[in-house]
C-alpha cells in the first residue's frame, strides 16, 4: 500500500524553515497535532532510517515492511468486537472512551522515499496502542511521559522537543509530580521494553493484555501518588 498525499520534497533551507516554524508553533500549541507531525518528519529522517533497518532485521517488522498495514478504521474496527481480556479490546476501550478515531491523523508529507514515509506513517499510527499497552492518559504528563519512551525506542529529535515543550507548560504541582514519578518510571520502561516499531500489533489483538505486556516486556505506568 502506498502512502497517498501531497509529498512535498524540500531543499535544506526550506526543511530548516518548516522545521523552525513547525517547533515554535507546537510550543506555542502543543494541541497542533499536524505541527508536531510536521517537526517529526523534518527533522527526523536519520532516525527513521534508522528503524527502518531495524525493521528490515526483524521478522515482523519484515511482515509490517511487506504487508503495510494501515492504523484506520476499515482496518482496526474488529478490535470492538474482542473479548474484554484481550490487547484489541483494551484499545477499542482506550479509544472509544476518549471519542478518539484512528483516521484522525495527519499524513506524511516531507518524506523523500515511500519507504520512509511508510515507516513515518506507521509510528504515527501506533501511537494509540502503546498509550494502550503503557496505560497512559492523553493529558500533558501522560503524553510527555509517552514521548519520554519514544524518544528512547527512535531517538527522534521531536520527542525531545516534545518533552521540553510540554514540561514548560507544566503547573508546578505538574513539574513535581512528571520529574519524580513519570519520568524514572518512562526512562526504565523505553529501555527495557522490545523494539516497539518491529511489533504487528494488529496480529495481537485477539491475545490477552498481561500476556502480551509480559511478552514485549511493558511495564504500564504506576498509579500517581496519593496526596
Amino acid at each position: 500500500m502506498m502512502i497517498r498525499g501531497a509529498r512535498v520534497r524540500l531543499n535544506g533551507w526550506q526543511q530548516a524553515a518548516v522545521a523552525m516554524g513547525s517547533a515554535i508553533g507546537a510550543l506555542m500549541d502543543p494541541r497542533r497535532a499536524d505541527l508536531i507531525a510536521a517537526l517529526g518528519e523534518t527533522t527526523g529522517k536519520p532516525a527513521f532510517e534508522r528503524v527502518l533497518e531495524r525493521m528490515k532485521k526483524s521478522p515482523e517488522g519484515q511482515a509490517i515492511l511487506l504487508d503495510r498495514p494501515r492504523v484506520i478504521s476499515a482496518r482496526v474496527g474488529h478490535a470492538w468486537d474482542m473479548p474484554a481480556n484481550t490487547f484489541g479490546a483494551a484499545y477499542a476501550k482506550f479509544m472509544g472512551s476518549r471519542n478518539f478515531s484512528p483516521d484522525d491523523r495527519p499524513p506524511v508529507r516531507f518524506m523523500e522515499t515511500d519507504e520512509l514515509a511508510y515507516v513515518a506513517m506507521r509510528a504515527r499510527e501506533v501511537h494509540d496502542f502503546w498509550h494502550t499497552l503503557f496505560s497512559l492518559p492523553t493529558n500533558l504528563i501522560g503524553e510527555s511521559a509517552l514521548k519520554v519512551i519514544e524518544f528512547e525506542q527512535m531517538f527522534l529529535p521531536m520527542c525531545l522537543l516534545s518533552v521540553i515543550g510540554g514540561t514548560a507548560r507544566f503547573s508546578e504541582k505538574q513539574r513535581a509530580l512528571f520529574f519524580q514519578h513519570y519520568f524514572p518510571w518512562a526512562t526504565r520502561a523505553g529501555m527495557q521494553c522490545t523494539d516497539l516499531m518491529c511489533i504487528y500489533y494488529e496480529q495481537h489483538f485477539h491475545e490477552d493484555l498481561d500476556d502480551v505486556r509480559r511478552k514485549w516486556g511493558i511495564v504500564p505506568a504506576p498509579p500517581p501518588p496519593r496526596q
